[in-house]
């Protein structure tokens, strides 16, 4: 990532634990302006299939670059403590998923899901699912 005066957002609003709805958006701000914002949600391509092309090659090689780019940013602008819990992740959606599990939280807070990704257990986005 080049360094530009966004990045100083990430810098000086450090996610702590109770700012995760602005430090989501602020993220978003700066990965938008870097062209990275697809990367927070979108899964990580594992493999290239057989004969790929070269400009297939390119995209898959980029979505990787990418990839460790928007982690660092995130690790980086975590307070110690938190980022130790997220450091050993690879790849930005399965930070990305931990952490809407873990902090996003509704006017109450208490706890929501707002992914399918949890199965059977799984409820409507803004539902609450405990303190």
């Amino acid at each position: 990532m080049s360094k530009n005066p966004l990045t100083l957002i990430m810098e000086t609003n450090k996610f702590n634990g109770t700012n995760y709805n602005n430090w989501l958006r602020n993220l978003r701000i700066v990965l938008d302006f870097e062209n990275q914002g697809y990367v927070l949600y979108k899964p990580l391509p594992t493999g290239l299939p057989e004969g790929s092309s070269s400009e297939e090659r390119m995209t898959f090689d980029k979505w990787h670059e990418e990839n460790r780019k928007v982690r660092s940013i995130i690790l980086a602008s975590m307070k110690n403590e938190i980022q130790n819990q997220y450091d050993r992740l690879e790849d930005v959606p399965s930070i990305m998923l931990r952490m809407k599990d873990v902090y996003v939280r509704d006017q109450e807070g208490r706890r929501v899901v707002c992914t399918k990704s949890w199965g059977h257990d799984a409820i409507p986005c803004g539902e609450p699912r405990g303190p």
